[in-house]
Order: C-alpha cells, then structure tokens, then sequence
C-alpha cells in the first residue's frame, strides 16, 4: 500500500487529537485505504468507517492488561489492524474523535449524525461503521437510530479488550461491522450493534455487564442475529421498532440539556430543584419498579413542574419492562 506524506501527516494529528477540533476545516476523509494513489476496486462495495475512541482504539503496558488502558490509536491503525476488511469493501474513514465514551458530547454526536447522513446520501456508499467505547455506545447507538434518515445499514461496534490484550476482540469485532455493513441484507433494519458475533438492533440493546465480552444483548426484544463463520444470519425479516421516531438534525446546533434523576429510596426530592437551576430544560427520572417514586418525591416534582413547565417524565430504572404508572399533569406519577 501506498500512502502519501501529507496523507499520513494529516492522519498522524488527527488521530493523536483527543478531542478533536470539530470546526476544523480539514476534518474531512483521511484516507481511501486501498491505495491512495489510484482507483478503488469498483467490484467491492463502499463502507465508511467513522471513529470516536474507546477501548477498541486503546493500548495497555502489557498483553494481560484489561483495565486501566489508554485511547490513542487512530482510525487508520484500526484498519490496519484487519487488513482482511479490504477483501470484502472499500473502506475510508473519518476520526470524529478519539476519547472514551464517557466523553462523548452532543458536539461530538451532531456532528456524527450529520456526517453519517450526508455520507449515506452517496449512492456509491453501501453503509456505515462506528468505532465506539462501550460504555455509552448505547446512547450514542440510539441517537444515531432517532436521527439518521437512510435506510442503509449504520453500524455501531466496540470492543470489551483493548488492542493490545490477549485475545482482543476489537479486529473481529470490526471485521464483523464492516461486514454487515457491506451487505444488502442489512438494509431498511436501521441502526445496529455489533460485538461478540451477535448483531442487535439500537433501539433495545444495552450493555448488561462492566468486563465480560458477552455484554451487549437485548434481554426482552432478542437479537436480530449473530455472525457464523463470519456471515451475518438475521433471524427475521427487516422491520421497525415500535415507537421509534426519527428527528431531522441538519440544521440543529444544540441540544436541550436534560437530566436524569434515578429514584431510590429516601431519594432527596429536591434534586427536581437543583436540575432546573442547573439549566435543565427536560428531566427524565428512572423509578423504581414500573417507573415509581416516593410520594414526597412526587409531590416536588408536580409543584416544580407547576412553577416551571419544565417536562419530567417517568421511566424506570429496571433494565426491563413497561412504564403502567398513571401520568399526572407534570408527566410524573399518580398511585
């Protein structure tokens, strides 16, 4: 392969940068990995890779370490690292970012989701992958599921080992994503995961564990299918989630700030009070049981809501079920 100095210059800064400059000018395609100094290969199909940090882009002191570790390889070195990829698809990619998910912002976010959907507005471009920590890659996987309006394949992967572990699971990990994002089967299914040969759709999966590999799943809804031998296999026919509702973003700059409060027992109720000084403009509390909360604790809320128009609304802190509590006039809770 051949790559050029300024290319790789420019690789080198971009993805050393954590965060990177978002208003850059140059944060546009580093590279078309299979050889920059000529066509790509018209018979593969077209996947961008977008990358944003994580574990799947970290490197630890030795091979046994699995904690503690450091983001910094960039989204040229994870290409690299699965040479394989360029058999099935052109890749090229962005770095958006290189941070842990913890720090993924709604900078970051927008910028992802507009990025994505003008890429996907190419008819040369088949779909769509991002690198991620796992911690929020969830969120980020749902964002992208309410906001992209194409109905090719955007795929969100991670990896639970960094880079330089024994048994790392970020290659294949990617080599999985890169895989269905190539392929026409994955079409009109919407945003998805992909980690530990299981492919889930954005909509319902979580991370159900801090360290093991086998994290990201849907407990209630299943999975949508796995990789054998490499080859995604759906188990059902393309279909929409119930209630999910896209956004058009093109012209958003911000986001509301909204907090989230997790009800527990003897939960202070005015923390209701402190989000709307702290500039709240929505607030979220995830009740207990079917989305319940102390009745001192509904009572704030219903006179913070009075005062202040502010919407609450209730949802659950359980990793499953329906919300069935009655909703009040402040979209809280009535026994």
């Amino acid at each position: 392969m051949k790559y050029s100095t300024q290319l790789l210059g420019l690789f080198t800064s971009v993805a050393l940068a954590a965060p990177i400059d978002l208003s850059r000018s140059d944060l546009h395609k580093l590279f078309i990995r299979q050889d920059v100094q000529s066509a790509v290969n018209a018979s593969l199909p077209n996947v961008t890779i977008f990358a944003t940090g994580g574990t799947i882009a970290s490197q630890g002191t030795s091979n046994t370490q699995t904690t503690g570790y450091s983001v910094g390889l960039g989204v040229q070195q994870l290409v690299n690292a699965v040479p394989e990829i360029l058999n099935i698809s052109n890749i090229a990619g962005y770095q958006i970012s290189n941070v842990d998910s913890g720090s993924i912002n709604e900078t970051i976010s927008l910028k992802l989701a507009k990025m994505i959907n003008e890429e996907l507005a190419k008819s040369t471009v088949s779909g769509v992958v991002v690198t991620h920590g796992t911690d929020t890659l969830e969120e980020t996987a749902f964002f992208l599921s309410s906001t992209i309006t194409s109905s090719k394949p955007v795929i969100l992967v991670g990896a639970m080992r960094p880079a330089t572990a024994l048994s790392a699971d970020g290659p294949l990990n990617l080599f999985q994503a890169v895989t269905l994002a190539a392929s026409p089967a994955a079409h009109n299914r919407g945003t998805m995961v992909v980690l530990n040969d299981r492919i889930g759709s954005a909509f319902y999966t979580t991370k159900n564990n801090a360290n093991t590999l086998d994290t990201f799943f849907s407990t209630e809804a299943g999975q949508l299918g796995v990789f054998v031998n490499q080859v995604p296999f759906f188990f059902y026919a393309p279909a929409e989630p119930v209630g999910r509702v896209t956004f058009d973003v093109a012209n958003v700059t911000d986001l509301a700030q909204v907090d989230i409060l997790y009800s527990h027992q003897d939960m202070d109720p005015y923390l209701f009070n402190v989000s709307i000084a702290g500039g709240a403009k929505g607030i979220v509390f995830a009740g207990v049981g079917a989305g319940g909360m102390s009745r001192v604790a509904s009572l704030n809320a219903e006179r913070v809501f009075n005062a202040t128009g502010v919407p609450i609304v209730a949802s659950h802190r359980s990793s499953d079920g329906e919300d069935i509590v009655a909703v009040g006039a402040y979209g809280g809770v009535g026994e």
